[in-house]
């Protein structure tokens, strides 16, 4: 007889268990670790505790998702206020650009306005293609010389495209010498979000 079938027939007669509970109390088996043998009840137990320490685990990982988040949500909230301080053009692209380095810790930020200086064909071209922001770890075409002389020691980039309807009005790209601050598959909902904040207070001034 195979293990299977002995698993097999305890599966189909429940009804074993009691009849035989005496015998399922004396029946040893090694313990999960090694060193001894325990009851079947004992590894029961041992079993649980290990489930309920994943458990507590996952609930730990999930409360730490949560409390980030919420940190994140009140950081985007301040930089939203931010914006109204300003009052031309000038000073929004500074308000953005610094108050993404300092309130979000990202290290490089450029903020190109197509008003008064439009970007080449691939660049216009690129970004109107875009539906969302787009996370890439190398500089797409000659955007990674608008970081000056910091750009080719960057690894990651994210690109949000700003918009006015349809139409791009410009490019909002945070950079960052680590090449895992900004991967193709991060999620890019807070980036979203900045990327509508951001074009609307460009409307007035576009």
């Amino acid at each position: 007889m195979q293990a299977e079938d002995v698993a097999h027939y305890l599966r189909e007669h429940p009804q074993f268990f009691e009849d035989y509970a005496g015998m399922l109390a004396e029946v040893n088996i090694p313990h999960p670790h090694g060193g001894r043998t325990i009851s079947l009840s004992e590894r029961q137990m041992l079993t649980l505790r290990e489930k309920n320490k994943l458990l507590e685990h996952k609930l730990r990982e999930l409360l730490d998702i949560a409390h980030d988040n919420d940190a994140l949500q009140n950081k985007l909230h301040g930089f939203m206020l931010t914006l109204f301080d300003a009052d031309n053009l000038l000073g929004l692209q500074e308000t953005v650009t610094g108050n993404l380095r300092e309130m979000f810790s990202i290290p490089h930020v450029v903020l190109h306005v197509w008003k008064g200086l439009p970007p080449s064909a691939e660049v216009l071209a690129f970004t109107d293609a875009q539906l969302s922001p787009v996370c890439v770890h190398q500089a797409i075409h000659e955007t990674g010389t608008w970081f000056g002389e910091a750009g080719p020691r960057l690894g990651s980039f994210a690109y949000i495209p700003l918009r006015d309807g349809q139409a791009s009005t410009g490019l909002l790209i945070l950079a960052s010498e680590d090449g895992q601050r900004f991967y193709p598959e991060m999620g890019t909902v807070f980036l979203q979000r900045i990327a509508e904040t951001v074009s609307a207070a460009l409307r007035r001034y576009l």
